[in-house]
């Protein structure tokens, strides 16, 4: 192709980029279903993207092809509809307008032209469409590198306990929506702690379920939402973490209280070593006896609260106490108390219903004693804070 005859191709396609771009939006809301569910607003930004795509082409070929094609057409767009047209979409943009381009190919090439004109429209939408996935994989990168760090500050805020608005606005960055939530804690594996959270975050996409986690020194921390139950949610989730204790937090309504749920399954890794035998996860709630122990300010109160509280200034308590102290014995039990075994039954029986312990099972039992003794000494220094 002459130079002559370059520019008048190049003058043919200044004149009909308008008629160009017409035609291009009407095929695009004949041949692309996701652009005909678009907004007339949107519509509109796209059509303005593709008749700058034209303009851009008319540009670059009066130059003879000579620079790699730019696609900084795409900014005429407003951030907004960047983010929810995808790279297939983009692509199909292209393609139209080649489409577009092609069909008139003969009308638009100066005489002798045409196969010069359809080998640059073959050249330059490779290259844009090349280009255009260089951008949506850095653009794509940057956001994962942003997600990560929101998905840190989230875990972290849940973990310390700063639970504020800007919490869920983090949240809403990373579009979650669920409800109930269940904070579940372990030991992190020896994989990258990147590949961890990246698996869970897949496995959450898999399963339908929002799932943000984070690494923080050997321990792994899952938030998993919307989950069925709090066992569907450890099921998902148990064979992400490395050796050793899971623990499962209390299901809790939403993340604004998921500081709670976060709190307790730290709680019982923490306190899990007194109970070596624990099951593998274990419910936060198994673990209150220990927790309390090893000065988990929550489960001592939980325990006040759900074993002393129920049975203070009842028979039930001396009771509880004296069954405890008789190593289970019924019938030591009902000697000392001076009443028939049957009523130590009914007593014991009525003790579980109130607390949800069983006495007569071993770790009931423990968490039983755990929770007397936290309630005597609670009720002690009440009585010395109100004496001094």
């Amino acid at each position: 192709m002459t130079d002559r005859t370059r520019e008048d191709t190049t003058r043919r396609l200044e004149r009909a980029m308008g008629a160009l771009g017409t035609a291009a939006m009407a095929r695009m809301d004949e041949q692309l279903p996701w652009f005909r569910a678009l907004s007339a607003e949107d519509r509109s930004w796209v059509g303005l993207v593709a008749q700058a795509g034209i303009a851009a082409f008319v540009e670059w070929f009066q130059q003879a092809g000579r620079d790699t094609p730019s696609i900084e057409f795409f900014g005429t767009a407003p951030r907004e509809l960047k983010r929810s047209i995808s790279l297939q979409q983009t692509v199909d943009i292209v393609r139209v307008v080649v489409e577009v381009v092609e069909a008139q190919a003969h009308e638009l090439a100066a005489p002798g032209g045409e196969d010069q004109l359809q080998q640059a429209m073959l050249r330059y939408t490779r290259d844009v469409a090349f280009a255009a996935a260089h951008v949506y994989a850095r653009e794509a990168e940057a956001r994962g590198s942003w997600d990560a760090r929101l998905e840190a500050l989230i875990v972290d805020a849940l973990v310390r306990g700063e639970v504020d608005d800007g919490l869920h606005s983090w949240a809403a960055a990373l579009g979650w929506t669920s409800s109930p939530v269940v904070v579940i804690a372990g030991h992190a594996p020896d994989d990258d702690p990147r590949a961890v959270i990246d698996g869970l975050r897949e496995k959450g996409r898999r399963i339908g379920m929002d799932l943000l986690a984070g690494v923080q020194a050997d321990r792994l921390i899952v938030i998993v939402g919307g989950a069925g139950s709090v066992n569907d949610a450890a099921r998902q989730v148990v064979a992400r973490f490395g050796v050793g204790p899971i623990v499962i937090g209390p299901e809790v309504p939403d993340l604004h209280a998921a500081a709670r749920s976060a709190r307790a399954a730290l709680a019982g890794l923490k306190a899990s070593c007194g109970w070596p035998d624990a099951p593998r996860p274990v419910h936060a709630e198994d673990l209150l006896a220990e927790r309390a122990l090893d000065g988990d300010a929550d489960a001592r109160e939980q325990l006040i609260e759900n074993v002393y509280l129920p049975l203070a200034g009842t028979p039930l308590l001396d009771t509880l106490a004296t069954y405890l102290e008789q190593g289970t014995s019924l019938e030591a039990t009902a000697r000392l108390l001076f009443v028939h075994p049957n009523t130590v039954r009914y007593r014991l029986k009525k003790i579980t219903e109130l607390t949800g312990y069983q006495p007569t099972e071993g770790r009931s039992a423990f968490t039983l004693q755990v929770g007397l003794i936290l309630g005597r000494l609670s009720e002690s220094a009440e009585t010395w804070r109100a004496l001094t």
